[in-house]
């Protein structure tokens, strides 16, 4: 699976180069807050074989019912990329997605 350029964003961690995506609408659940905000991560060069899916534990800020939100900062991407890798993500192996759950106290606005 890989990210489109269009649209995402570069970040870089540790002097590594990644791609982060939040996306753009919410999806059908994400809009009635039933499930949480997420965004995918991946290293850029070379690029990534295995995907990073980060499920954060609030609602997507474009919820259809007003529910509480907070926009992704490029500074708790970072974070989430360095948990990440410390919990086993590995971007350079080929895989299926690596997914991430952050709590609330993991999540720092």
């Amino acid at each position: 699976m890989t990210l489109t350029k269009r649209g995402s964003r570069p970040i870089v961690v540790d002097g590594i180069a990644y791609r982060w995506f939040v996306r753009r609408k919410p999806t059908y659940s994400q809009g009635l807050a039933w499930s949480p905000l997420t965004f995918a991560v991946e290293r850029t060069d070379p690029p990534s074989c295995a995907t990073l899916i980060v499920r954060l534990a609030s609602a997507h800020p474009c919820n259809w019912i007003n529910a509480p939100a907070a926009p992704v900062l490029p500074s708790a991407v970072a974070r989430a990329i360095r948990q990440a890798l410390d919990c086993g993500w590995q971007p350079d192996h080929p895989g299926s997605p690596f997914t991430l759950s952050l709590g609330d106290e993991d999540q720092l606005p």
